[in-house]
Formats: structure tokens, sequence, C-alpha cells
């Protein structure tokens, strides 16, 4: 007959290897699967795409380090990169809020610490980044705000918009401003999705800005 002590003993172990396993599996999952490629280590169609996008926009770090495994992914995807943070029909604080609402819903640590600073240099309430951080629906909205929240995350909820929420952001962006809106989450929630495969980390001396949710 199995003793007190023995069902201890037994569930401590047990306890020790749930905990050992834990920490392999976070040690594991906080290590980086795509770091940046080094020179000497690039093809040649790769030093080409690094030498044009850097001459364009500067160093080639993050998502784009990681896209670099397929330099004419590069050549393609900064074209669009460039219309819609810099050019599409959106003020920038309208752009930058729904590239957090996208960083929150993929708690994409990342993106959320590059475009921050950017929305709040845009206008963008502190409060109202601060909600979307912690996962709450702001309360101070602006009306632009208030459209692009609903629409963005009842997109992302219902993989599409009602008729009344479609009715609203069609009397205050327009079409274009739609398409504009629609084509920024989607492309945002593409680089997610390629940092987050990618285990990319913060930059150094960067802190995580987005708060934990419970799951």
């Amino acid at each position: 007959m199995t003793n007190h002590h023995d069902r201890s003993t037994r569930s401590g172990i047990v306890l020790l290897a749930c905990v050992l396993s834990f920490s392999v599996w976070t040690t594991a999952y906080a290590q980086e699967r795509m770091p940046p490629i080094a020179a000497d280590k690039m093809t040649d169609a790769q030093k080409k795409a690094a030498a044009e996008f850097t001459a364009a926009r500067g160093n080639l770090s993050g998502p784009w380090a990681v896209l670099l495994r397929s330099p004419e992914l590069v050549n393609r995807t900064r074209p669009l990169s460039d219309y819609l943070r810099f050019n599409s029909t959106l003020p920038p604080r309208l752009s930058e809020f729904v590239i957090l609402i996208t960083a929150r819903g993929w708690a994409q640590q990342y993106e959320w610490n590059a475009h921050h600073p950017l929305a709040l240099k845009g206008g963008l309430n502190p409060e109202v980044a601060k909600a979307i951080a912690e996962g709450r629906r702001p309360l101070k909205m602006a009306e632009d705000e208030e459209i692009a929240y609903d629409f963005c995350t009842e997109l992302d909820s219902n993989h599409s918009v009602s008729d009344a929420t479609y009715a609203r952001a069609l009397s205050k962006l327009g079409e274009s401003g739609i398409v504009d809106m629609v084509s920024l989450h989607g492309y945002y929630t593409m680089i997610a999705m390629v940092l987050n495969t990618a285990r990319t980390p913060l930059p150094p001396g960067a802190t995580s800005g987005l708060a934990r949710l419970p799951r």
C-alpha cells in the first residue's frame, strides 16, 4: 500500500518535471528563429535587396531582416509599405492608431514598440493608446478613431463588418479611406505574423509596451 510520503514524493517529482518542462519551453519560445543575416552570408539577390532598401529607408532591421529570406518579397513589399505608412488617405494619427490595434491583436511587442511613439507624435491621445495596450476599449476616442476601432475589431472578430459599421466608416472616411484602412490593417497583420513566426526580439534596451492579457 502506497503511503503518504511516497505519494508526496511522486507529486513533487511530477511538479518539478512540469516546472522544468515549462522552463525549457519558455526558453525555446524566446529563441529568435530568423536573426539578421550577416553580410558575408547573403546571396547576391539578398545583398541587392538590402542595399536598395537601405538607400531608400535606412537600416534594414526588424521584419525586413526576416523578409530578406525572400529578397524579391522585400522589393515588392517596400512600395506597399511606403504608400500605406506615408501616403495613404488616412492622417498619420489614424494610421498609427490602426497599427496599434493590429499590434495589440497579435500581441506583437516589436510592432507596438516601433509605432507607439509615432502614434503619440501624430497626435493620438496617450490614454487612448494606453487602453489599447491594456486590451480595453478606449473611452475618449475622436470620432474617426472610434470608427476605425469598431471597424477593425469587428472585422477581426467576425471576418466581416455590419452594414451599420460600414456606413459609418463610409460617411467619415469614404471608400478610399476604407480601402486604405483595411489594407493597412491587413499589411500590419502580415508583419505581425512574420515577427511572431520569427520570434523577433525587441531592440536592445526596449521594454515591453503591451500588457499580457488573460487567455
